[in-house]
């Protein structure tokens, strides 16, 4: 039987303040690619974690970020 080791990486909190915002997954290693996405409808909220395969995730839209480290507001550039 395989041992796996605990995730002790941060969870991040995404709101969605506006219709439509994506929160894109990009993966970890030598060639960074997409490897998730979703879409999230106003007041929608999704909660994410960095793993062995997140390295980073980009939100493109208007949203509320929560992080261990504080809060921030995205905005979509209009």
């Amino acid at each position: 039987m395989e041992k796996r080791e605990q995730q002790t990486s941060d969870f991040i909190v995404i709101k969605a303040n506006e219709d439509g915002v994506n929160v894109i997954g990009l993966t970890r290693g030598t060639d960074t690619r997409f490897h998730h996405s979703e879409k999230l409808d106003k007041g929608e909220v999704m909660i994410a974690q960095f793993t062995e395969h997140t390295s980073a995730i980009k939100i493109r839209g208007t949203a509320t970020i929560m992080t261990s480290v504080g809060q921030i507001e995205s905005d979509s550039g209009k």
